[in-house]
């Protein structure tokens, strides 16, 4: 009888304690929501457009909250109700609409984005080195879920045409943002950049292989 190989105890550990986590995160997300005056999502949905003052089209804020298309329609239309939020014709498809913050929602938006939680306060307790480590696995991670098509696009400094890893060997910061034409750190990469121009696919592979190599 054939038996299907046993996972690696490591990996079972890690994909545990992500779970716990983010069980955590949920609870703190219900918290903040609540106070708010808000159901998870629309908080969800805040704190992603804070970050996205051009908006984004509802499949898209749909994809990036793992939604249906029917559940999204229903939490900007109640966001919309709430004055948080408006939609708008997509100038680039008639037939397409971009849902932006109001004012009042951008407001919400960012001090949903910036609340503190038990994760967050946990994370401070980690010496830096460890937190810059632990940004170095997010990214990993991330850029293998991006390209397996398990999330959206993201944001990332290391798919980005203006990041230069290690332009500095040697150097405390060696990677280059040509953006805004300055040396940075391990901890200054960041997730999801406002200023993020993807970089073309055969800039992106050369970009990462000469950031893990470094």
């Amino acid at each position: 009888m054939d038996h299907a190989p046993k996972p690696d105890p490591v990996l079972t550990r890690l994909r545990e304690g992500f779970e716990r986590i983010a069980l955590v995160l949920r609870a703190d997300l219900w918290a903040a929501a609540g106070k708010a005056g808000l159901n998870p999502t629309q908080a969800q949905v805040l704190a992603l457009l804070a970050a996205r003052p051009a908006g984004l089209r509802p499949k898209e804020i749909a994809a990036h909250l793992s939604v249906s298309a029917p559940s999204m329609a229903d939490t900007l239309a109640a966001l919309e109700r709430k004055a948080l939020l408006r939609r708008t014709p997509d100038p680039a498809d008639a037939r397409a609409v971009i849902a932006r913050l109001t004012e009042e929602g951008a407001a919400q938006g960012q001090a949903l984005a910036a609340a503190a939680t038990q994760v967050t306060a946990a994370l401070a307790r980690l010496s830096p080195g460890e937190q810059a480590d632990l940004l170095l696995a997010q990214v990993k991670l991330i850029r293998t879920l991006q390209q397996a098509g398990a999330i959206p696009v993201q944001r990332l400094c290391v798919t980005c045409r203006h990041f230069r890893p290690n332009a500095h060997p040697g150097e405390a910061a060696p990677h280059h943002c040509a953006f805004v034409n300055a040396p940075i750190v391990d901890r200054d990469l960041r997730l999801d950049c406002g200023e993020h121009e993807a970089a073309a696919p055969a800039v992106q592979a050369a970009t990462w292989t000469a950031f893990t190599g470094g």
